[in-house]
């Protein structure tokens, strides 16, 4: 079961007894475990019937003690674990025990970011059916996750806006989740999210931005690359976020020429290339732009700059502009 299901059944009133949610995209993980929280003790401070632990030092005697403490004035509590994966194997196999026997009045949570599924807990939790999918959404999904999120909002996005959205926001599930916020708010309930919306409420400036520095680079115009990525940073945007659009544009290019060179048409070219049709002109203009050699170039720039962004003490900021200057410097 994957983590919008069982949220899905959370909210039609279906709270399991015991959970184990496994993955890394925290984006799901939080929105799981908040609506259990909701759903078992409400939105308030936390009390009598919420016990929550770190795996890091914790016992499974202590998470168990507490799952089979009976609630006070209520009709269930919550047993919250986090970091699962940091027990022991030993306390590990003694809540796998558990998971068959569950309390009866509690809601016990167990959360890890990797879980080793040759475990006696793993196997177990997927032969009771309680393990839950936590797995970042892959780039083919990511449609298909924009639309049942404005689905659930009482909305709907035709295929146009949703490819721009993703365009502008990339795998950055919160992003989405926020845009969708805001566009659902603007186009109000019932109706539908066409490209106009998107455009005005989300992504022209970005994608502008983007596209100005992919045109940049293509050119060796390091003044307007600059401009570009300061306009990205000065709106606050994550160096890292900046740097994985850009990374996915070139990409897209790739693809784009790949498909060009092939023979597809622009339009076709596109959808092969995985970017909408009214961004065809665009996409054969980079394409040109960028031979193999240019593209084998910038990826290995934005390889360097990723890792350099993720453990050098210089300013990423810094980072990411002289990733830049670097790109757009005269090839040899």
């Amino acid at each position: 079961m994957h983590a919008q299901q069982l949220i899905m059944d959370v909210a039609a009133g279906r709270i399991p007894k015991v959970v184990v949610i496994a993955g890394d995209e925290s984006f799901f993980v939080s929105r799981a475990v908040a609506a259990l929280r909701r759903a078992v003790v409400g939105d308030g401070p936390s009390g009598w019937n919420e016990d929550i632990f770190e795996g890091k030092g914790v016992t499974a005697s202590r998470i168990l003690d507490a799952a089979r403490t009976l609630p006070m004035l209520a009709s269930q509590r919550l047993v919250l674990v986090r970091e699962l994966d940091a027990l022991a194997a030993a306390e590990l196999d003694k809540l796998a025990d558990y998971l068959g026997e569950p309390s009866p009045s509690s809601c016990v949570v167990l959360v890890a970011e990797k879980l080793d599924g040759r475990t006696r807990l793993a196997k177990r939790a997927v032969k009771l059916g309680v393990l839950v999918d936590a797995a970042p959404v892959k780039a083919a999904e990511l449609r298909g996750f924009v639309s049942a999120e404005a689905q659930r909002r009482r909305i709907k996005i035709v295929p146009e806006a949703a490819s721009a959205l993703i365009d502008a926001l990339g795998s950055d599930l919160p992003a989405i989740d926020d845009a969708l916020e805001r566009l659902s708010l603007y186009v109000g309930e019932g109706a539908s999210i066409d490209l106009d919306a998107v455009e005005t409420c989300v992504v022209k400036v970005r994608v502008e931005s983007i596209w100005a520095q992919v045109d940049a680079v293509g050119m060796r115009d390091r003044a307007t690359a600059l401009k570009a990525v300061s306009s990205l940073l000065a709106d606050r945007e994550p160096p890292l976020r900046i740097l994985a659009m850009v990374a996915r544009q070139l990409r897209i290019v790739a693809r784009m020429q790949s498909a060009l060179a092939g023979g597809a048409p622009p339009p076709e070219a596109a959808r092969l290339a995985g970017a909408p049709p009214f961004k065809a002109r665009d996409l054969a203009i980079a394409a040109r732009r960028f031979d193999a050699r240019a593209l084998t170039r910038a990826f290995t720039v934005l390889a360097a700059t990723d890792l350099a962004l993720k453990g050098s003490r210089t300013p990423p900021e810094v980072v990411l502009q002289g990733a830049i200057l670097d790109l757009t410097r005269s090839a040899p």
